[in-house]
């Protein structure tokens, strides 16, 4: 059998219950995760995020000349610094930045930015260049080399799919829609003894290593409890059970989810205004409840897009573009704004030129929050000074 399309049918879960034979039973001691260890949260928002409509140059006149129809009232913005400020459905953004816990980063693309969703999601998923391809993503190459020996639960993925930044060479993550009915059973099947087929004893030890990672799920999830009102949407749910599953001391590196429907061609003003609204009160419902834990300070929550709009609009929304901002919420991170506001005349055939290349993102996550040296898995880029 073909590892990876095992490790898809053992290591994707949605809902129901996992039954495994009692052979394989498991003996793996696996390193325990310390609360005051840092961990990341990924916020991935797919279909592409109308930057400019999230952070918006409002002190700019070229912003309300190219969009006439879409653009944000200069009265209704928030949290006003140095010509930006937020949407208003991110009252608690500004809130967060406001604090000093919010860190904005501008114009985030990559050189030859590529406009098809899929491809420039596995862009960044794979932390390549345009031009390359890789089936590895760049969590999936960390965790491989973080740990020496294979992790169940190095990454939790709170979806429905695997998603491709978490895949490595070893299945050391777990995606699972629900994690309180993830659990290991045992059947009637007992003492069986490893055999001299090597792939039914690959099959044997993954699906093992699936059983080790329910357990733990569940005793995370035993020995934590929501102490903050979560929203009760698929985003808001989902930021729920990664705060119980790391204030249950869960030994996991990565956290990552994901938030759709910014694909906003048409009737942009309510569609963005619903799904950030959205954002906006799942993600401080997050940073609250880790906060009120003390947790904050480990624990990075990181939000973006695989690219932005473009800068004019289309009459009642906005098409595929390049460059957007990155956002990062706690994790000790220095409250700025790094980088220079969008300018909106020198344009790339009508979009944004990138400032800061995500790999450089990636690159200040995997060492000042990591630990963890970026050229071991290909990531070239220097770090950005400042952010953390």
């Amino acid at each position: 059998m073909n590892r990876r399309k095992f490790f898809k049918l053992t290591g994707t879960f949605t809902s129901g219950t996992l039954i495994i034979p009692s052979f394989l039973h498991a003996f793996a001691n696996q390193n325990e995760f310390s609360l005051y260890e840092n961990s990341v949260i990924f916020i991935q928002l797919n279909g592409g995020n109308d930057g400019l409509n999230t952070f918006i140059p409002f002190d700019n006149p070229l912003y309300y000349n190219l969009r006439p129809n879409i653009s944000i009232a200069k009265d209704l913005i928030l949290g006003k610094n140095n010509g930006m400020g937020f949407h208003p459905a991110l009252n608690n953004f500004a809130k967060i930045q406001d604090a000093g816990e919010l860190s904005i980063i501008q114009n985030v693309g990559y050189p030859e930015p590529n406009r098809s969703h899929f491809r420039s999601q596995e862009i960044w998923q794979t932390a390549t260049s345009s031009n390359e391809y890789n089936d590895k993503g760049w969590l999936g190459r960390y965790l491989d080399s973080h740990y020496l020996e294979h992790h169940p639960t190095g990454g939790i993925n709170l979806d429905t799919i695997d998603n491709l930044a978490l895949k490595g060479i070893e299945p050391n993550t777990i995606t699972i829609k629900d994690p309180s009915r993830f659990r290991g059973k045992n059947n009637s099947e007992n003492n069986q003894q490893l055999s001299d087929n090597p792939q039914l004893d690959f099959v044997r030890k993954i699906a093992n290593s699936v059983m080790e990672g329910a357990d733990e799920i569940q005793k995370a999830l035993a020995k934590s409890k929501t102490e903050t009102n979560y929203p009760k949407t698929n985003l808001g749910k989902n930021l729920e059970w990664i705060a119980k599953l790391i204030k249950g001391n869960l030994n996991s590196k990565i956290y990552y989810t994901s938030l759709g429907s910014f694909d906003t061609h048409d009737n942009q003003l309510a569609l963005h205004q619903n799904k950030l609204s959205e954002l906006n009160d799942a993600v401080y419902s997050l940073y609250s409840d880790l906060k009120q834990a003390n947790l904050l300070p480990y624990i990075s929550i990181v939000i973006f897009s695989e690219f932005g709009r473009r800068v004019k609009d289309n009459g009642n929304g906005t098409d595929h573009g390049t460059a957007a901002p990155m956002f990062i919420i706690g994790g000790n991170n220095q409250g700025k704004i790094i980088g220079t506001n969008p300018n909106l005349t020198d344009l790339d055939y009508g979009d944004l030129k990138f400032e800061t290349d995500f790999r450089s993102v990636y690159a200040s996550i995997l060492e000042k929050r990591l630990h963890f040296d970026p050229k071991t898995i290909g990531i070239q880029n220097l770090s950005i000074k400042g952010l953390f």
